[in-house]
């Protein structure tokens, strides 16, 4: 029986290690993602309508735990407030759980982890991720690496913000050169693209992460949360995936003419989480959406990145990124 090699690492820098593995052509552990646990607000109620949000997130970590995974990436708004160690309680309980099956959990910031105090916010959150660099940093499972940014940008020095992406275009280039990676994930909070009618598409993440995710040879899948919902865009010949369905209050989405085309138009859970598996250089995405009895999850969405498209649907995904660079 041929050994398996599993190797976790944490790249600071912007030298990417080599990795020591065998088996390459064999399905690798599936890599699990999760964004937006966070608890409702008071103030959101005001104009989101609940629905059972806790028991959600409660769901969604129950059903994660059950697959025992090897890496787990939590994007941010992990809880609703980062600066109040009581919002942290039940989220403590499940990555100790993780933590306790050998689950490898990483995280980036969301908006919530830096609202109000934003010094103890981060606090809090870096105790919870210690991996965390706030200024990008990546983790490789087995021959998959996962780049994890932070969106938060007014919340960055000019220095931090310049830092990072030169750090990141670099990373890419490492990682398209080694020889031992055979696909890249980006991850960030804010969504470049979303048709959501309460937050809009992150223009700064457009211009600071979109266009190296575009032009790296193994970067397949950008995955973020922010707008709660699910959708998929297929822009310059990649895929852009919104997971924000972890337990935030759902919001409403804009279906007029003019909105970006939406791969997923007809999926729509009100709360859900993502997987992915490679097999050789090719990774296979699924949505796990929740029962309509809140009882359990069922596999309701999947594709995988090297999925042609239709030529009218690739033009109008390239004709939508010029249009969002444009606004």
């Amino acid at each position: 029986m041929i050994k398996k090699i599993l190797l976790v690492l944490f790249v600071i820098g912007t030298n990417v290690p080599l990795m020591a593995q065998t088996d390459t052509t064999r399905a690798s552990p599936e890599l699990y993602f999760v964004s937006d646990t966070q608890q409702p607000m008071l103030v959101e109620k005001l104009w989101l309508k609940p629905n059972h949000n806790k028991k959600a997130t409660a769901g969604i970590f129950a059903s994660i735990l059950k697959q025992k995974p090897q890496s787990l990436y939590m994007l941010g708004d992990v809880v609703g407030l980062g600066s109040s160690d009581r919002k942290w309680k039940k989220v403590d309980i499940f990555l100790d759980s993780c933590r306790k099956l050998g689950t490898n959990v990483c995280g980036v910031l969301g908006n919530h982890e830096v609202m109000g105090m934003t010094q103890k916010g981060e606090a809090n959150f870096q105790k919870r991720f210690p991996m965390n660099v706030r200024t990008g940093y990546v983790s490789v499972t087995d021959s998959v690496a996962v780049v994890l940014l932070n969106s938060n940008f007014s919340k960055l020095s000019a220095e931090e913000n310049q830092q990072q992406r030169d750090w990141y275009k670099k990373t890419l280039e490492n990682l398209d050169a080694s020889p031992d990676i055979k696909a890249i994930i980006v991850c960030c909070h804010h969504a470049p693209f979303t048709n959501s009618k309460i937050v809009k598409c992150s223009n700064r993440v457009q211009d600071s992460f979109v266009q190296d995710y575009v032009k790296s040879k193994k970067a397949q899948l950008f995955i973020t949360g922010h707008a709660h919902a699910f959708e998929r865009f297929r822009m310059q010949g990649k895929d852009f995936v919104v997971i924000g369905g972890g337990g935030g209050l759902h919001q409403p989405l804009n279906h007029q003419e003019k909105c970006l085309p939406d791969l997923a138009l007809e999926y729509k859970p009100p709360f859900h989480y993502l997987s992915v598996k490679r097999v050789d250089d090719k990774l296979f995405v699924t949505s796990h959406a929740i029962d309509n009895n809140f009882e359990g999850f069922h596999e309701g969405y999947s594709f995988n990145t090297n999925n042609a498209l239709p030529e009218n649907l690739a033009k109008a995904g390239s004709a939508s990124l010029e249009d969002e660079k444009k606004n």
